[in-house]
């Protein structure tokens, strides 16, 4: 598979990669912008199962990230995104794009 990435790490494909949690898919994307190892998707993400987390956390190179919780049936999966709304300009490219953690698997689909 032929991959292509820039400066900060995009990576494009002709196949998607996806974020799966309790057998759902929260995002899917063939261009997605990688940073320190994680995976941030901007499009193709299923914001019926994300909701809004109280979680803040500080990285002095990229700024705040706030946390978003999944909800798939009667299972929640506590803070398993993260987005930078306002990121610092050496990584612009990730403003409001989403990277998982935890039990999120992301595969190629």
């Amino acid at each position: 598979m032929k991959l292509f990435r820039n400066a900060l790490g995009e990576r494009r494909s002709r196949r998607a990669l996806r974020a799966v949690w309790n057998g759902a898919v929260l995002a899917e994307s063939s261009r997605t912008v990688v940073v320190e190892g994680n995976h941030y998707f901007g499009e193709d993400v299923n914001w019926d199962l994300l909701e809004p987390d109280e979680r803040r956390t500080y990285c002095p190179w990229k700024g705040e990230a706030d946390y978003l919780t999944a909800v798939v049936g009667d299972r929640r999966g506590e803070a398993v995104a993260w987005r930078y709304r306002s990121p610092k300009p050496a990584v612009a490219e990730i403003e409001d794009r989403l990277a998982f953690w935890g039990d999120v698997r992301v595969e190629e689909g």
